[in-house]
C-alpha cells in the first residue's frame, strides 16, 4: 500500500496557479524549440538531489494530459530513489525494473492515474546499481513501444552528475530538461551538469530553473542561461 504521509499530485494540483501556468509555457516552448516537430518524448534530470526534477516532470506530465487532451505517460527511471509510484499514488511494482529485466511487457506495468488521459509506470523493485540495466537495446524497445501508445513520453531520470543513467537514456529521447535549483545550485555544478549532458551527444532542450520556495518554475533555452561563458569566469 502506498502510504497517505503526503499529498498526491491531484490534491495539490491548482490548474490557476503559477505552477500550472508555467508548466503550459514549458511544454509549449518545447514541443518545437530550434525548429524541430514532433517532439514526443522527454528526459528530466537534475545536476544533484533535491533540485525538484520529480516535481517538474510530474506536473508537466499532469498539464499535458489536462490541458492539451493528449495520451501521455511518464516513466520513473530513478531506480535508486524512485518517487512517482507516490506522487500519483499508485503500486510501486511491478514496473520499470521488471521491464529492462525482461519478466514484463512495458504495456503490463502501466499503472491508471486519476486523470483519464495520464499513465505512470513506476519504478518496479528495488535495485541498487541499475546502470546496466539501461545499457544495450532493451530500454530502445521500451521506450518505442510506449512512444507507438502515447503521444507524450516524460521520463524522471536520476540526477545526472552522480551517475551515469541519464547517460544512457537521453539519446533514446527526443530531449532533454535540466532542472536546477534557484538560489541553490552552485554555477559550477550547473555548468558540470550541462556539459556531461553535451559531451554524451544529448539533444538539450533547456533549462526549467526551479524555485521551490516560491512553486514557481522558469523555463530558459539554455544557451541564455550562461552557458557559453567559460567554467572559469566570474558571476
Amino acid at each position: 500500500m502506498v502510504k497517505k504521509d503526503a499529498k498526491t499530485i491531484f490534491e495539490m494540483f491548482d490548474q490557476e496557479s503559477p505552477m500550472a501556468t508555467e508548466m503550459r509555457r514549458l511544454y509549449t516552448n518545447i514541443r518545437h524549440i530550434h525548429g524541430k516537430k514532433d517532439m514526443r518524448s522527454f528526459l528530466i534530470t537534475s545536476s544533484n538531489r533535491g533540485e525538484g526534477k520529480s516535481t517538474i516532470a510530474s506536473h508537466l506530465a499532469l498539464t499535458v494530459a489536462r490541458f492539451r487532451g493528449k495520451k501521455s505517460l511518464i516513466v520513473d527511471a530513478d531506480l535508486r530513489r524512485p518517487r512517482l509510484h507516490r506522487i500519483f499514488d499508485v503500486p510501486k511494482e511491478p514496473g520499470l525494473l521488471e521491464c529492462l529485466e525482461g519478466k514484463i511487457d512495458p504495456m503490463d506495468a502501466i499503472q491508471d492515474t486519476k486523470v483519464e488521459n495520464l499513465k505512470v509506470i513506476p519504478s518496479g523493485g528495488k535495485i541498487s546499481s541499475p546502470a546496466h540495466l539501461f545499457e544495450g537495446d532493451t530500454l530502445s524497445e521500451i521506450i518505442e513501444k510506449i512512444r507507438f501508445y502515447y503521444d507524450i513520453v516524460i521520463i524522471d531520470s536520476a540526477p545526472v552528475i552522480p551517475v551515469s543513467d541519464p547517460m544512457l537514456i537521453a539519446n533514446e529521447v527526443d530531449g532533454v530538461i535540466l532542472v536546477l535549483l534557484a538560489g541553490k545550485t552552485p554555477r559550477n555544478v550547473a555548468i558540470r551538469a550541462k556539459n556531461i549532458l553535451i559531451d554524451g551527444n544529448a539533444t538539450i532542450l533547456g533549462v526549467v530553473v526551479n524555485n521551490l520556495s516560491e512553486v514557481l518554475p522558469y523555463y530558459y533555452d539554455y544557451k541564455y542561461y550562461g552557458y557559453k561563458e567559460s567554467e572559469d569566469s566570474n558571476g
